[in-house]
């Protein structure tokens, strides 16, 4: 399953999202955390020192090898340049599995993190877009570093039981491509404020023609008060809350073996079961991806790489388990 943390500046979906993959991964489970804020905090977060968080290669900064290893033999697209952030998969693309033995999954870092309960430490990889750098500033956008994402996403091949835990770049930049459409289920952390449940509100009115799936998650609840605010401007999409927490101010700090609450946890496994509830469908997470590639195409894309990037869709291609005909290859071509 492919999820993504969502929300304003300052909301928590960092924390919330280090503490979902910690979750994951003390139960045994696969996962691939994806730090797709331009304030790259997620491995601090998973326990990282500053420096060795720096070092975790950053794709936006790869994106000409991902493009070149991703288009594999697929005979639609002519070249690595050719490519853009929504270019789909097709029939001889490279497809991806889940932490495979690929150089896109290799740009990550396998790294150690402790459960939320317990001192064990569990594997988990962790890849990065990486932050602007001098030479981005005044002259690109950070959808620059995100598209290396979006192409990951479209041609990752997730099994069942394996997790893709992406924190996004805070506000409704998140909707600026067709990246919002590639993930099984959305976590917009929401506080109970006016600003918290505004987003909320602009969230759904982006979304709303693209059956996107979204579900609100409470942070920062101190009272009852608060779920009931909450409740009363998010409504059924309230999935659950989580309240103040000295274990998350322990791992703020760098300290482990504060134990987090049992409320907190029990959050957590309701959104995981949420996560667990969605039905795969491949079909539309082509069609979408098919859908904003030829917007894109329409609107900026043709003219900046010279050609009908329109034809680089293959009607014919299905993700593996999809009924229909062959598909690209899973690993190297």
């Amino acid at each position: 399953m492919k999820v993504a943390f969502v929300g304003k500046g300052g909301s928590g979906k960092t924390t919330l999202s280090s503490l979902f993959v910690r979750h994951l991964a003390a139960q045994g489970l696969p996962v691939v955390a994806v730090d797709a804020d331009i304030n790259q905090h997620l491995g601090m977060a998973l326990g990282l020192d500053e420096d060795r968080a720096a070092k975790i290669p950053a794709m936006g900064e790869r994106l000409t090898e991902i493009k070149e290893y991703l288009r594999g033999d697929n005979p639609r697209i002519t070249s690595a340049a050719s490519m853009v952030k929504t270019t789909p998969p097709g029939r001889g693309s490279r497809l991806l599995s889940l932490g495979g033995d690929d150089p896109i999954h290799a740009l990550g870092q396998d790294i150690g993190v402790r459960g939320a309960n317990d001192d064990g430490a569990y594997g988990v990889t962790l890849m990065a877009t990486g932050p602007f750098n001098d030479d981005d500033l005044g002259v690109a956008c950070y959808h620059s570093k995100t598209g290396a994402v979006e192409l990951y996403l479209n041609h990752l091949a997730d099994g069942p039981g394996e997790y893709v835990v992406v924190d996004m770049t805070a506000g409704a930049d998140t909707f600026a491509s067709g990246l919002f459409t590639r993930f099984d289920l959305m976590f917009l952390v929401a506080e109970p404020t006016r600003k918290g449940v505004g987003v909320y509100r602009q969230y759904t009115d982006y979304a709303r023609d693209y059956d996107v799936a979204i579900a609100v998650v409470g942070n920062k609840v101190q009272s009852d008060d608060d779920v009931a605010y909450l409740r009363e401007h998010v409504g059924d999409d309230l999935l659950t809350w989580l309240g103040q927490s000295s274990a998350v101010r322990a791992l703020e700090q760098g300290r482990d073996g504060v134990g987090l609450e049992p409320g907190n946890e029990a959050a957590l496994d309701r959104m995981r079961a949420a996560v667990d509830a969605r039905t795969k469908d491949w079909d539309k997470f082509q069609r979408q991806a098919v859908e904003f590639h030829v917007k894109n195409a329409r609107s900026w894309a043709n003219r900046a790489v010279g050609e009908d990037l329109e034809t680089q869709v293959d009607p014919e291609f299905r993700f593996p388990g999809v009924p229909g005909e062959a598909v690209g290859s899973t690993g190297a071509a």
